[in-house]
């Protein structure tokens, strides 16, 4: 008699996204329909939409895309225990991303914010050689911590 253990498989994906707007509603739908057949619960699909979202709504109005194409990437993987990481890599601009306080009027300025709540740990990383940069999140499995730090 043969032993047939389930479990969950870690999965990743990336994918180039045009620099704008369009870019965002396709990486969304595609990160939704991947975790959703992963089995992943939807409160972490709906908390994984919407820092994608932020992440590459912030790429789209501080950085520049990666090449001639206008393109940007974004990347997600889930791990076994079932904690995702999203990543959006850029071609950079002139201030690095950062936590903002915005006042209660302003109409932007919480992105960083709102990643910040849901997230585990949320980080940059920088390559010299290209220009590009990396902002990534990690977002802990259903009844995981939040972060209380970041770097």
């Amino acid at each position: 008699m043969a032993l047939v253990v389930t479990q969950q498989v870690p999965t990743s994906s990336s994918m180039s996204v045009s620099h704008g707007p369009s870019g965002v509603g396709t990486a969304r739908r595609r990160l939704s329909a991947e975790l959703r057949e992963s089995g992943a619960p939807e409160s972490i699909i709906d908390d994984a939409v919407l820092i994608l979202s932020e992440l590459l709504s912030n790429s789209c109005r501080h950085a520049r895309p990666l090449d001639d194409d206008q393109q940007i990437r974004a990347s997600w993987s889930q791990d076994r225990d079932g904690a995702v990481t999203i990543s959006v890599t850029d071609g950079g601009g002139p201030t690095r991303p950062r936590p903002a306080s915005p006042s209660v009027t302003a109409r932007g300025g919480r992105g960083l914010t709102i990643i910040t709540s849901l997230a585990r740990a949320w980080g940059v990383r920088e390559a010299p050689a290209t220009g590009a940069v990396t902002v990534w999140a990690v977002l802990p499995a259903l009844g995981g911590q939040a972060a209380n730090g970041h770097g």
